[in-house]
């Protein structure tokens, strides 16, 4: 006789609580491997395809598309072990293996979501199972009915159960296995009959705002809780300067004209950071509240702005002091196409250290940022143009740009931000002052 297992929304990593249905790579009566993704969901950090640990039958879908879903919510019920079912190869392997439809560690989590996953479609079977197959809806309130045997052993239990009008399949029995015991059917019972709390005096309905309601979630959301947090917490200020970039420019063109990739702007600034906070440490760092202590991080993973159709997403270049302009410039070019098509995996959004933020693009001179929670700084980039500046005691028409940095109070004085910031304006006006530290 096939067991109906249920196979419950896992936890994504990262803290995530919540996912939301994107699209289902399976439907009701298709038979599924063992590791098979049956679903694609997005959290607030990455699209994700969920692969099930148990191989066998469909029988119930939880949840249409776009319906969230928290963490530990019923996902889908498989029905394992029917005799009629064809095996598919990786369950017939596991078998081999001697692991049959035991729960396993999923795979996919914590490797390289960046490629497309290989999906395989299945052919639709019929379930040998005791209920009929449908779609259940989301109802995270309600207890799960399985649709398979019921885990009772005494005959006593079932009597007592049927006396007191207790549904058996709704239980969730303590002994071993889910096997259900006198006691929780007695439990149950007490519940039935307790008394029902007296209804709360009515409330006069709040009148609703006009206007088009836009969900606060996905992307959206954790956006809004991560800024929102950086400000309850963070004691943050701002520094700006203008700096004269002809040189760097000028640099750029000349590395570019010898032929290989391209090195862009943004890794000639990244690189001028790198080496900024091997100066000042103190702005690759953290703040511990519980332990109330400022951590000073050995290694800089430098995250940078990126604005995609799901909203702006910070990926995070790893071990970005070991890197140079051209290896920069690379890593920037694979993390953007990766995040514009909606395919970075949650390891690349976050960890960062220190957060580098290009607005410039966006045709603007400054802006005053809000520290990526719980970096302790951000460098600002505005667009690079022609001013009028005065150069070697004449006036000149100059490539200029203004950078800022919002900095964390806590784990520095202005004496050390500003310090960092004029050495990024130094090397930006002469980009020679950077041979110093390589």
């Amino acid at each position: 006789m096939p067991q109906v297992m249920e196979f419950k929304l896992p936890d994504l990593g990262e803290g995530l609580t919540e996912a939301e249905i994107v699209r289902w790579l399976v439907a009701v009566g298709d038979v599924v491997a063992i590791d098979q993704p049956v679903v694609e969901v997005e959290t607030a950090k990455a699209m994700v395809e969920v692969p099930c640990p148990y191989g066998g039958v469909v029988t119930a879908r939880f949840g249409e598309e776009g319906t969230e879903l928290p963490v530990g919510a019923p996902l889908i019920t498989v029905a394992v072990g029917a005799s009629s079912l064809p095996e598919a190869p990786a369950a017939q392997a596991a078998e081999a293996e001697g692991s049959g439809n035991v729960p396993r560690p999923l795979i996919g989590y914590g490797e390289d979501h960046s490629r497309p996953a290989r999906r395989r479609r299945v052919r639709p079977v019929t379930a040998a199972v005791s209920a009929p197959v449908v779609v259940a809806p989301v109802a995270p309130a309600a207890p799960v009915v399985s649709a398979g045997p019921v885990p009772v052993i005494s005959p006593l239990v079932r009597k007592l159960a049927k006396d007191g009008g207790v549904d058996l399949r709704a239980l969730k029995g303590s002994g071993p296995e889910g096997l259900i015991l006198r006691a929780d059917v007695e439990a149950a019972l007490a519940a039935l009959r307790a008394p029902e709390p007296a209804p709360a005096a009515p409330v006069a309905p709040a009148v609703a705002v006009q206007g088009e309601r836009i969900p606060l979630k996905g992307v959206r959301g954790a956006v809004a809780e991560k800024l929102s947090r950086s400000r309850r917490e963070i004691p943050d200020a701002t520094c700006w300067v203008d700096a004269d970039a002809t040189e760097l420019m000028a640099a750029r063109a000349a590395m570019n004209a010898v032929g290989g990739p391209k090195i862009s702007v943004l890794a000639l600034l990244a690189r001028i950071c790198t080496a900024a906070l091997a100066k000042y440490p103190e702005l690759n760092s953290t703040v511990d509240l519980a332990a109330k202590e400022i951590v000073r991080l050995p290694s800089v993973h430098l995250g940078f702005a990126a604005q995609t159709e799901r909203g702006l997403v910070v990926p995070v270049v790893r071990d970005a002091q070991h890197r140079n302009p051209e290896s920069l410039s690379a890593e920037f070019a694979r993390l953007t196409e990766l995040a514009r098509a909606g395919k970075l995996a949650p390891a690349d959004l976050t960890g960062g250290t220190f957060t580098l933020n290009n607005y410039g693009v966006f045709g603007v001179d400054g802006s005053t940022p809000i520290i990526n929670h719980p970096e302790a700084a951000m460098l600002g980039v505005g667009r690079i143009i022609d001013k009028p500046w005065v150069h070697e005691g004449q006036l000149a028409v100059r490539k200029v740009v203004q950078l800022s940095l919002t900095f964390d109070h806590r784990v520095c004085d202005g004496g050390t931000a500003g310090g960092f910031l004029r050495y990024v304006a130094d090397c930006v006006e002469s980009p020679a002052v950077l041979l110093r530290s390589l």
